[in-house]
């Protein structure tokens, strides 16, 4: 059975929220601040901690980095979804939480996140928690495997198809020489491993990067921000219609999907409503497919990341299918595998690497074919 420790300064949201994990058969104990929590954490050995993020004396950010430090454990925040608590929820994610679900502004309204709560708490039993490690150090020991190594793909990517070559889909008269895309799609887990691959590019790397982060609307453009500040590349939210170009990435605004555009003869991210017949949102799948339209598939590179559920698989195994390139994360990089592993399942992985493999990769095939 697994075991769940809830951890919140309300004796009534204690309450609550162990009630909804008890009734879906989770074995649950909880703890009323963050010292308490770290004492619990020892004898009671939970697979999955819920974390609330205010709390007095030991808030959540603290005791997070205390449990990935001493006992590093799948930890699930729940936060209010407001700007202040964005920017502390991404901060979470990127100390190594696994996920956040939002936190009810009334007692009343916790039924509604019952369904979100349980599918979270128990994907992150099988996820993968990392310890601790600064971000300088992190991109340290990336570059130190990267130097010296060749970055010249053994064979590089195909030439650009046009109509005459049967690429129907595709708007071949617009395309400009060396035009490309990468497409990144990646969820759970997600904000951390971005900041293996995306700092990694270098500023004038060729071809603009579009990542579709599953998101609520309030964190993609604190998440946006922070990844341009650490970043050679400028990474921006596509909150309007957003021109493409080199040297930038490109994330998906939360709350809407993204397709991929021409606009003037110029490549687009363009924000559109949800398609409700989709499961997650931004939808990855959405904009692998607008992307062959507007594309010749050999001038597309897919990645798909760390997430739960399949988003993103069945495209990109087509974009592969079509000519272009395609990457899965490793289950040992991955916090959870589903979204990498259901792309190699179905044959769509040309390479399967761990996350701060990732760049070294897409820039030997863009360099050698760009």
């Amino acid at each position: 059975m697994v075991k769940v420790l809830v951890v919140d300064d309300s004796a009534l949201m204690r309450r609550r929220i162990g009630d909804i994990l008890s009734s879906a058969g989770f074995a649950v104990e909880t703890a009323a601040d963050g010292a308490e929590a770290l004492e619990r954490l020892p004898a009671f050995d939970p697979d999955v901690v819920t974390l609330d993020v205010t709390m007095p004396g030991m808030d959540g950010l603290a005791c997070l980095k205390r449990i990935m430090i001493e006992h590093p454990k799948p930890v699930v925040m729940v936060s209010a979804l407001t700007a202040d608590g964005a920017e502390v929820t991404l901060e979470a994610l990127r100390l190594g939480a696994v996920e956040a679900v939002r936190k009810p502004t009334g007692v009343g309204a916790i039924a509604g996140i019952a369904e979100e709560l349980v599918a979270t708490v128990r994907a992150a039993a099988g996820s993968r928690p990392r310890r601790v490690l600064g971000l300088r150090e992190r991109l340290r020991r990336a570059r130190e495997r990267i130097v010296g190594e060749d970055f010249l793909a053994d064979a590089p990517l195909s030439k650009p198809r046009t109509a005459a070559d049967g690429d129907e889909d595709s708007d071949g008269g617009d395309e400009k020489p060396g035009e490309g895309l990468v497409l990144v799609g990646v969820s759970t887990g997600g904000p951390r491993t971005l900041e293996d691959i995306l700092p990694l590019l270098p500023a004038d790397f060729p071809w603009p990067v579009v990542v579709v982060q599953h998101m609520p609307a309030s964190f993609t453009g604190p998440l946006a921000r922070r990844l341009d500040t650490i970043s050679a590349v400028t990474v921006v939210e596509a909150a309007t219609t957003t021109p493409l170009q080199p040297g930038m990435a490109c994330i998906a605004r939360g709350g809407a999907d993204l397709q991929i555009v021409r606009r003037g003869g110029r490549l687009c991210a363009q924000p559109v409503p949800m398609d409700e017949r989709r499961s997650w949102h931004p939808n990855v799948d959405r904009m692998v497919e607008s992307a062959l339209r507007a594309v010749a598939p050999s001038r597309l590179i897919g990645v798909l990341l760390t997430g739960m559920g399949s988003d993103g698989a069945v495209s990109m195994a087509e974009l592969r299918r079509q000519g272009g390139r395609t990457i899965a994360e490793a289950e040992a990089s991955a916090v959870v595998f589903g979204m990498p592993q259901e792309l190699i399942r179905r044959g769509g992985a040309d390479m399967v690497l761990p996350s701060d493999r990732v760049a070294q990769q897409v820039t030997r095939w863009v360099m050698a074919g760009g």
